[in-house]
């Protein structure tokens, strides 16, 4: 009888297909955690096999063996080896690339030796059936002896025959490994069930070849393990090539039957497929950059344009919204926490939706057509003028969503130098939480008009830019980085590229979906509350302070009226709140950047999140601002900012442009710096990352300021 919620893990090769089927699956219903003991994410979704059962089902990173060659590919071993794991599945499902079959079943084959049982589920049939490879699934089931499922994930195709294979193979629980290719001593794998516990014969090899892998196994089991190997002559490395030359002598006589290539059997040269043909472009030596740029150009572009729509919509709402609240609530503390505070705040999330939105329904895109392995295979050699590695490529490309899963994502990289330089250049690499910062600033010291023919539009441009000049800077930083780490081990970037397909755009859609809720409500929260406890200190001041501060105001501007008279009045007691005075301390150290006060505070508070910054100055511009409207965008607001020192907008070319590169270059999030901690595991780097990115943008952004003043 199978479980009421049975665990099942998704297996199988990078590109494969299989995140593509567990969005099929699951849908909505997934959510995001950590590996027990690993600081590293797993998804989790449920999928439902009948009225009755749910299945959890388990997305475990891309591998292409048993054998672990980086951080994220232990992870897999560290669950399937240890039937102990709170992660250990009661099923798997190996999700193999149908035209592709021979490479794919190597891991399909090790998985179900382990004694898991095993639906192999064929993935891109079409794909297959278009070069011309034609498979009997029934005969292949029946040489492999397990359920054979043919799907299109990205179609949603075939999910109910993969559930009927899925619910027959949990009430049988068939599962076999009788047929290991390779020899063993059976007194070696005895004295290792006798030591370690009772597993299966292939449990035990794998074990005594990747303990050294595995965290079940403390360090007076790996010296035991080590004892057994000079005892019986085990070497790891000979075992698993001997093993994988085996498998696929055994795969080649299955494939052999089950497999038709047509194009084999007409005796002709296969027809150049699409894939080929745009590789020519895509991958070209020259052409391949250019056309990358464009779409980045082009990308930039959209998401300014597209999104500034929505965002007026946003920010004129929140600011009717708050209009209307004071209108019909009594003018009192509360009333202003609500409106300048909270509702603020709120504004301060939500007003980036679009762009955020926009951004990933990009990245996307490019990541479901599979265009994006191509964008890391021709990045490569260019990375490794710099010291990167190939794999490098992944974790910056990935940090223009986000630092942290980027830097997490190092674990592919085998050289630790390659990686250690990875994680300390890939906050250089503009994300997500940057953008926020970026089109308010871009905005108010860039003109909204467009160039080149007028197709371009200006502000579009700059955005492009600050993307650019991060990523320079990144390989720039890297290339100091190798010389002073003298490194010079020799590593290689191995990737299979996929097929190009058309998107699924229900997949693309979760993926926005996934995108937006994360920032709404992780970084969101932030976000609000530190607005509310900066309404809270911008409210309040030491003593009496506030309310002198309104009579210093009447008695030195007796002719002042209305707006004028309160905002007025409001300026001055913010500057001698408790923000204004924390404000004031750092002063001296910023000004040099042409930066006031009240940047300050918000320098400070965008250290939790650099989306914060907008957050905390829609606080203080509704606290102090100088507007005729009291009701203004924070748009406005900060526009209508003049600089007491010389009578001018605040705001200007020089000072908007230095806040840009500070921003651009700053490690302003502590989220980043706490990864760093975990992946690094000491605290000498993330302290450096800080210190280093922190004298970058001073030096840089008093430079700029200095320049443009």
């Amino acid at each position: 009888m199978k479980k009421k919620s049975p665990k099942i893990a998704l297996i199988g090769n990078p590109n494969a297909g299989k995140s593509s089927l567990f969005n099929s699956l699951t849908g909505l219903r997934q959510k995001t955690g950590n590996f027990p003991g690993v600081t590293m994410d797993k998804l989790t979704g449920v999928w439902k096999l009948d009225p009755e059962t749910n299945a959890e089902v388990l997305d475990l990173p891309g591998i292409y063996s048993i054998y672990p060659k980086s951080l994220d590919e232990q992870v897999v071993i560290n669950i399937l080896g240890n039937p102990n794991h709170p992660d250990y599945p009661d099923m798997a499902i190996v999700v193999a690339d149908a035209s592709n079959l021979k490479r794919n079943l190597l891991l399909f084959s090790q998985v179900r030796d382990l004694g898991i049982p095993t639906v192999l589920a064929l993935n891109m049939i079409d794909v297959a059936e278009s070069n011309g490879i034609v498979i009997n699934s029934l005969k292949l089931g029946r040489e492999l002896s397990v359920e054979v499922a043919e799907v299109n994930a990205k179609k949603g195709i075939g999910v109910n025959g993969l559930r009927l294979a899925v619910n027959k193979t949990l009430e049988t629980k068939y599962a076999s490994n009788d047929s290991l290719p390779v020899g063993y001593s059976e007194e070696l794998v005895d004295e290792i069930r006798t030591t370690y516990g009772e597993v299966d014969d292939y449990h035990a090899l794998l074990w005594l070849s990747e303990h050294d892998n595995m965290k079940m196994f403390d360090t007076q089991q790996r010296v035991g393990f080590d004892n057994l190997q000079e005892k019986y002559n085990f070497n790891s490395k000979e075992f698993q090539a001997l093993e994988t030359v085996k498998r696929y002598e055994q795969i080649a006589d299955v494939v052999d039957h089950c497999v038709i290539d047509v194009n084999n059997q007409n005796e002709q040269e296969p027809e150049s497929t699409w894939t080929e043909k745009l590789d020519k472009v895509f991958l070209h030596r020259f052409w391949g950059y250019f056309v990358f740029l464009g779409i980045l150009f082009l990308m930039f572009q959209a998401v300014f344009t597209w999104a500034q729509y929505p965002m007026d919509a946003i920010d004129g709402g929140i600011a009717w919204l708050n209009d209307f609240l004071k209108e019909q609530l009594p003018a009192s503390k509360l009333t202003d926490l609500l409106t300048d505070g909270l509702i603020s705040g709120i504004g301060g999330v939500l007003i980036f939706v679009p762009q955020i939105a926009f951004l990933f329904l990009f990245i996307s895109l490019l990541e479901e057509t599979g265009y994006m392995s191509r964008v890391m295979f021709i990045m490569d050699k260019l990375m490794r003028r710099f010291g990167l590695n190939g794999k490098s490529v992944v974790p910056l490309i990935s940090g223009v969503a986000c630092a942290v899963p980027a830097i997490m994502s190092t674990r592919s990289i085998g050289s630790w130098k390659d990686r250690l330089i990875t994680i300390m250049v890939t906050p250089l690499m503009s994300c997500s939480a940057r953008l926020p910062i970026y089109t308010i600033l871009i905005s108010l010291v860039v003109p909204e008009k467009s160039t080149l023919f007028g197709i371009f539009n200006l502000q579009g441009l700059a955005l492009f830019g600050l993307y650019l000049i991060g990523f320079l800077m990144a390989i720039l930083s890297a290339w100091i980085m190798k010389i002073v780490l003298k490194a010079r081990e020799r590593s290689y970037f191995i990737m299979e590229l996929p097929t190009y397909k058309a998107p699924r755009f229900n997949h693309v859609f979760l993926s926005i979906w996934n995108s937006v809720k994360a920032f709404v409500f992780q970084a969101g929260k932030v976000i609000v509350a530190i607005s509310i406890v900066l309404w809270v200190l911008a409210s309040y001041g030491p003593g009496d302070a506030i309310e002198r501060a309104e009579s210093k105001v009447r008695m030195e501007n007796p002719d002042l009226q209305g707006h004028a008279l309160e905002n007025k009045v409001a300026s001055q007691k913010l500057e001698n709140s408790y923000a204004g005075l924390f404000g004031k301390t750092i002063e001296p150290v910023i000004k040099p950047l042409g930066y006031d006060w009240k940047i300050g505070i918000a320098l400070i508070t965008s250290f939790a999140a650099r989306e914060v910054f907008v957050g905390t100055m829609s606080t203080i511009y509704s606290l102090g601002g100088e507007v005729d409207d009291e009701n203004a965008t924070i748009k406005n607001r900060m526009k209508a900012e003049i600089n007491p020192d010389t009578g001018k907008p605040m705001y200007d070319a020089a000072l908007g442009f230095s806040l840009l590169i500070f921003y651009a270059f700053a490690m302003q999030c502590m989220s980043t710096l706490a990864t760093t901690l975990r992946e690094t595991k000491s605290w000498k780097y993330p302290v450096i990352q800080f210190v280093y990115m922190t004298a970058l943008a001073y030096l840089s952004a008093f430079l700029v300021y200095q320049i443009l003043k």
